[in-house]
């Protein structure tokens, strides 16, 4: 590890605990030696249960496809529909229809222009993993994994969608910009990230063209592939030192998440469409800020003995 990295990552040591006024501290992702591979099992497990409930039973089927049949259909009636690209001769709003592609591509590159500048060699290697096993990955599950027709669904519903590969382009970006900055300004990188998430899967499941579990799943699928990533990492580099932020800006970047949701999952023809397919981009998007900034460690929360 470079002089830079060591100053920007600074190592863990024991000692009198100063905490400045309106201020939190919020570590970095948990070390091999606090919580080893526990975050990115019980993420595994939770992709494993989603899908299984969700797609392969009878009810599970049912409650969503119920979604499709609220509404007239039209997807012009989404608040979003001008932002999705679909209408004609319009922009999308990255990551939706064809823009997919070129924001992994463009994330990519940041990375790698981040970890030239910053030289955190690891750090930026583990964030290009996350990027390329999510978004891979997404792939591999989309072809492999079965979507059984157990309740006689219309055809045009039995398309495979799961995970929802526009959710977790977001989602893994922003776990790797949180990989390569420095701590100081990554939570607030970490909240643009979460807003831009909660909008991208709240139309994602709004319009029709995936299903909440599918959303869910992709969210889980990225924190996953995060996990995998800060364990990978040696623990001198996967414990930054204590980030702090602002008490507040967790308060203020959820809140502000669930509008972004309400009016990103807006539709003009169903309340309850609009309703769950917010719920779920809020829950979603807690997820990411959970697991990107808010996940503490069990030695922080220790106290240091006093010196003599």
């Amino acid at each position: 590890m470079t002089q830079h990295d060591s100053q920007s990552l600074p190592a863990h040591r024991p000692g009198p605990s100063v905490q400045a006024p309106g201020t939190l501290d919020t570590p970095g992702p948990p070390s091999r030696t606090t919580r080893p591979w526990m975050p990115a099992l019980l993420y595994t497990l939770g992709f494993l249960a989603v899908y299984l409930l969700a797609i392969c039973t009878p009810w599970g089927q049912r409650a969503e496809n119920a979604l499709f049949r609220l509404g007239n259909g039209d997807p012009e009636t989404a608040w979003l529909y001008p932002l999705s690209g679909a209408a004609y001769g319009s922009t999308p709003l990255p990551p939706l229809e064809l823009s997919a592609e070129p924001t992994v591509m463009v994330g990519l590159a940041v990375i790698v222009v981040l970890t030239l500048v910053r030289r955190c060699w690891r750090q930026g290697c583990a964030a290009l993993g996350v990027v390329i096993l999510a978004t891979g990955g997404k792939e591999v599950l989309k072809s492999t994994l079965p979507r059984p027709d157990l309740v006689g669904a219309p055809e045009n519903l039995l398309d495979q969608g799961f995970p929802s590969g526009h959710t977790v382009i977001p989602a893994a970006l922003t776990f790797a910009a949180v990989l390569v900055l420095s701590p100081r300004i990554r939570p607030y990188v970490a909240m643009v990230g979460v807003l831009w998430f909660a909008c991208i899967a709240a139309y994602s499941a709004t319009m029709g063209g995936h299903r909440p579990s599918e959303v869910l799943g992709a969210t889980l699928l990225a924190c996953a592939c995060y996990g995998l990533a800060t364990w990978l990492l040696p623990p001198p580099a996967a414990v930054p030192g204590a980030t702090r932020i602002p008490r507040a800006l967790p308060v203020i970047t959820l809140t502000t998440a669930l509008a972004v949701a309400l009016v990103s999952g807006a539709r003009s023809d169903t309340l309850t469409r609009s309703l769950v397919s917010a719920a779920t981009a809020f829950i979603c998007a807690a997820l990411v800020w959970y697991t990107a900034v808010g996940r503490p460690t069990q030695s922080a929360r220790r106290p240091h003995p006093a010196l003599n």
